[in-house]
């Protein structure tokens, strides 16, 4: 059995990813909330005999994406992406998760097609703490697309 071949009966470790936000690549240390959901309709037809409703697939919902990284000096991305957002105008990124592989090669890749800024949090603090300083990013987005590579 090759090795390729033996390799596809693993599955992928979550650990090793990257992250370009408009063509920059930026890292962090989670990304949370890849979900796709179908909204379901319950229907009931007027003449139907039977007192019960069926399901139909409804309309496709996309869940946020929460990014997560340690606060660099002199680095407020993401605070300058938000405060853009003005009436209904905000710049627009195509943002792009890849699963590596041991080599560093995308395996798997999620891209969010028109996606901006809908929450920045920053860090909390704890005096008596000595955990590294976190903020999070939450982002919307109007299309996701997966593809394997």
């Amino acid at each position: 059995m090759s090795a390729k071949k033996q390799d596809a009966n693993w599955p992928l470790p979550k650990f090793y990813f990257s992250v370009t936000i408009g063509g920059e690549k930026v890292s962090f240390q989670k990304v949370s909330g890849l979900d796709v959901e179908n909204q379901t309709i319950e229907y009931r037809h007027g003449n139907s005999p039977e007192f019960k409703t069926i399901k139909m697939p409804g309309m496709q919902k996309l869940g946020n994406v929460t990014l997560k990284r340690g606060i660099f000096s002199n680095d407020n991305r993401f605070w300058d992406w938000c405060s853009k957002i003005k009436m209904n105008t905000i710049k627009r990124e195509a943002v792009k998760i890849e699963l590596l592989d041991e080599a560093g090669k995308p395996t798997m890749s999620w891209t969010l097609d028109n996606a901006f800024p809908v929450k920045v949090s920053g860090t909390d603090f704890k005096a008596e703490g000595n955990e590294v300083a976190v903020e999070s990013i939450e982002i919307a987005y109007e299309k996701l697309s997966v593809s394997n590579s």
